[in-house]
């Protein structure tokens, strides 16, 4: 059985994670009703008292045995103490914690130049311990934010140490980026500077935005709220938590950072469970990334909740895999139906069949737009443990054109600032931060669209007839 290690960087990422690690329990406590420590949990927790069955933390609430495959990092103490002091506290030790107090000041210099350099041999120190604790270790996920100045400096500061010092293990990064009414002022900037290091250095980026999770909560309470019958929220949905990670009470990001966790769940799932067509995590990369810097993969979770008293058809199964595609499940503001696929992956957890795994990607075919040369470009997956509360499950990877606008409307919101020379002189001041950052950035965010474009200029034409791609490789 292989292993994995989660990093989280910076307020989101750790709010993120730890929500991750609640929903994460949760699902082996439904499974594992023995409370026996097995492969399943030995991918993401280890066992540190051998003389009990770590399991027991799983079924009656004593967590002390087991604990969680992550390094926990943030230059604000603040989420991690209230983590320490909530209801996963026994799931983490201070030696898997590092934190300042300062924060980075919505600043990506002072993550990345700063902090990077001070903590940069304890970061290695952390991560190294944690490996040693992994038979087989496969991949590293890190979540963190693009907005604020942990997150993008220090997570994509990590990001770079990973590869120094793990070249063979898998980066998979979940990056939540800012809306356009983000409150950080200086988020296109840091946006912008954390890019360039994600294309450069990460195997796979499963970008999320603000946004989008807010829109996708909003739409979800309308119809809690319609007074339909049958429109009530199950307990169990991915849309309520339980009960928090951090605290006990749930706070307004909860839902949304829920969305999150349960994506990592859904993309996890075949390396914690059986499965008749399992999907290796290693396999997302090589089956999903034809061109190293086009490794977006703009994730869509469907069901996103199980509403009460209703009786799931075999026609909510068909229904699943249509929403997957629709510009309302995409976890930012995107169309893939109407953009050009490189490579698209269905993982499926719960009660369905190979059969209708393959059926309903007969149906879908005909409306979805892949390249000429890969256009049997589908890699699919099937777990057969479904998430907490739901017959089954769906999250799509879609590596697709319609990430450019997204990328667009970044490089604009940065260019308007950059014209200024707005707030520029707070990340100039930092040492180690020249304003070539800045333009290497920003031409490595240009480059990237532009290898977009010429994708999508080649929507319609046959193989044959396409012309050669000047792509990066």
């Amino acid at each position: 059985m292989t292993q994995s290690i989660v990093v989280q960087v910076g307020q989101c990422g750790n709010q993120v994670g730890c929500r991750f690690w609640d929903l994460a329990l949760r699902e082996h406590a439904h499974v594992n009703k023995k409370g026996i420590y097995d492969e399943a949990l030995s991918s993401f927790f280890r066992n540190v008292d051998t003389r009990t069955s770590a399991g027991e933390g799983i079924r009656g609430g004593k967590i002390s045995s087991l604990k969680a495959r992550a390094v926990l990092i943030d230059m604000e103490e603040g989420v991690v103490n209230e983590i320490l002091q909530g209801p996963l506290r026994e799931v983490f030790d201070s030696k898997q914690l590092i934190t300042d107090v300062s924060g980075s000041g919505n600043n990506w210099a002072v993550g990345h130049k700063v902090y990077g350099c001070t903590y940069r041999e304890q970061i290695v120190e952390n991560l190294r311990k944690a490996a040693e604790h992994c038979d087989c270790l496969q991949c590293f996920f890190v979540i963190h934010s693009m907005g604020g100045g942990t997150g993008s400096g220090l997570g994509t500061f990590v990001l770079n140490l990973l590869e120094d010092e793990f070249p063979e293990v898998y980066r998979i990064v979940t990056s939540v980026y800012p809306s356009a009414e983000d409150d950080v002022i200086t988020s296109p900037y840091n946006s912008v500077l954390a890019m360039r290091e994600l294309t450069e250095h990460a195997d796979c980026v499963l970008p999320i935005e603000n946004q989008s999770l807010v829109d996708i909560v909003n739409k979800i309470k309308q119809m809690a709220y319609s007074g339909k019958p049958g429109a009530v929220i199950k307990q169990d949905s991915t849309i309520i938590s339980g009960r928090g990670g951090v605290s006990s009470l749930e706070k307004p990001f909860d839902a949304m950072n829920n969305i999150v966790a349960n994506l990592l769940l859904n993309l996890t799932s075949s390396a914690r469970f059986e499965g008749s067509l399992n999907m290796d995590l290693n396999e997302i990369a090589m089956n999903l990334v034809p061109f190293p810097r086009l490794h977006y993969l703009v994730p869509s979770l469907t069901p996103l909740y199980t509403l009460a008293d209703v009786n799931i058809p075999s026609r909510r199964l068909d229904q699943m895999f249509t929403d997957a595609f629709s510009r309302d499940h995409q976890l930012i503001h995107a169309d893939p139906k109407h953009s050009l696929y490189l490579a698209c992956a269905l993982m499926v957890r719960g009660n369905v069949q190979v059969s209708d795994l393959r059926r309903n990607i007969e149906r879908l075919k005909p409306s979805l737009q892949f390249v000429s040369w890969n256009q049997e470009g589908w890699k699919t997956g099937l777990c057969s443990v479904p998430p907490v509360g739901h017959s089954h499950s769906l999250l799509a990877l879609a590596n697709n054109t319609c990430i450019k606008p997204t990328l667009v409307e970044l490089k604009d919101r940065f260019m308007r600032l950059y014209r200024k020379k707005a707030h520029l002189h707070h990340y100039l001041n930092v040492d180690g931060m020249e304003q070539a950052c800045f333009t290497e950035a920003v031409s490595s965010l240009t480059s990237l669209i532009g290898e977009y474009e010429q994708l999508d200029a080649t929507k319609g034409l046959l193989a044959a007839e396409a012309p050669r791609l000047n792509i990066a490789v």
